[in-house]
């Protein structure tokens, strides 16, 4: 464990120029630990210096302007997004997207565009898959649901201003969570009729997290807009949520609708 005065000297010593890598052989300290410390102690300064005015950072805070983008921005950034500190421009914010999903992808861009207070957002290409890809000062406060560690091994809470915008655009928030940890799928059944086995195909969407808020996120919106749900458990653990009901699945095509 560090003091707050070694990782505010850590963090200086980066900001003055210094390689992450030099620091941490001169202090003994991981790089890993140090890029964490990026993101958990107040800015320093210098950086503090550099930051534009934030529609969030304000005494009485504002909405983000396009409350729909928002609102599937946060659905995809809960299942399959990250935020991570830099020196220089401030937090980039990621969206990992399957290759297989380009009509996803753009939408994703679009979002981000929407969003960032910067405008912009650009792709990176991985093995299978593109970052959709945006920097700002100010991810942190329109996602403050960004810290260490892994979302499922942490508290996932909406702040009133979110729960907000998540209650006037239930839908955006559904396609975003579906977009990123979700999916349609077609299920198949065998009945006996008049002593013949016939199959029977019907459409059902699946919501996969590990964890239990986001989880609840989810099924707190669908109440919301009537879609009916039930968990399914892998085992001894719930990650599963499953729509299957004829009416609800309608409801979510018309809304939603499967990747592309």
């Amino acid at each position: 464990m560090y003091d707050v005065s070694t990782r505010k000297r850590a963090l200086t010593l980066v900001t003055q120029g210094r390689s992450m890598n030099s620091v941490s052989k001169e202090m003994g300290i991981s790089r890993a630990a140090i890029r964490s410390w990026q993101t958990r102690i107040e800015p320093l300064p210098r950086m503090r210096a550099q930051v534009d005015p934030c529609i969030r950072c304000q005494r009485h805070p504002g909405a983000p302007e396009d409350a729909e983008a928002y609102s599937y921005l946060l659905g995809l950034y809960l299942g399959d997004g990250c935020i991570s500190a830099h020196l220089r421009i401030g937090y980039y914010l990621r969206i990992a997207c399957a290759d297989a999903w380009p009509g996803l992808i753009n939408t994703c861009e679009v979002a981000m565009r929407a969003v960032n207070p910067r405008g912009t957002a650009y792709r990176t290409q991985a093995k299978g898959y593109v970052s959709v890809v945006g920097y700002s000062h100010h991810w942190p406060c329109l996602f403050p649901q960004h810290g260490p560690g892994k979302k499922h091994e942490r508290t996932i809470a909406l702040e009133p201003w979110q729960q907000a915008i998540v209650d006037a655009h239930p839908w955006e928030f559904i396609r975003g969570l579906i977009h990123s940890d979700g999916c349609r799928i077609t299920n198949w059944t065998t009945r006996l009729v008049a002593g013949e086995r016939k199959r029977y195909e019907y459409p059902r969407y699946f919501f996969t997290n590990k964890s239990d808020d986001i989880r609840r996120l989810f099924t707190g919106a669908l109440d919301l807009v009537g879609v009916e749900w039930t968990t399914l458990a892998r085992g001894s653990d719930p990650f599963n949520i499953s729509i299957a009901r004829k009416a609800s699945v309608a409801l979510m095509d018309i809304h939603v609708g499967p990747k592309h």
